[in-house]
């Protein structure tokens, strides 16, 4: 009984390692000789927030695909928030305006893991 739930274990880690989508090399290459700092966030004034809702079309896994696009749009100068759904296709970002804009967010999406695999479609902000 061991042997079927260590069989079944490695089968369901090996799945969900192969069908999420990475980052490239170059980018896993570039984190991980850089040290990570936290960087703390400047507040957004009121008149400069805007939010930006879109669809995000590819993403094959919410561990892999949505929460490496989530953790793209956070990482932006600017960004307030943001959430990636996987199971809607929807990404909500709220950031300053003066700083970001949609057209930079769909930027950002669409160059997430090999530039080809995400597209963003539908902004409204």
């Amino acid at each position: 009984m061991n042997i079927k739930k260590s069989i079944l274990t490695i089968a369901f880690a090996t799945i969900l390692f192969v069908g999420c989508k990475e980052k490239s090399n170059e980018t896993d290459l570039k984190e991980s000789t850089e040290i990570a700092a936290p960087v703390a966030k400047k507040k957004i004034a009121a008149a400069n927030l805007q939010t930006a809702s879109f669809s995000v079309e590819g993403m094959t896994c919410a561990v892999g695909c949505a929460k490496t696009i989530q953790e793209d749009l956070t990482g932006l100068e600017g960004v307030q928030k943001a959430t990636v759904d996987f199971e809607t296709k929807m990404a909500t970002v709220s950031f300053d305006k003066t700083v970001q804009t949609p057209e930079k967010l769909t930027k950002v999406v669409e160059a997430a893991a090999d530039g080809k695999t995400y597209k963003v479609s539908n902004m409204k902000s």
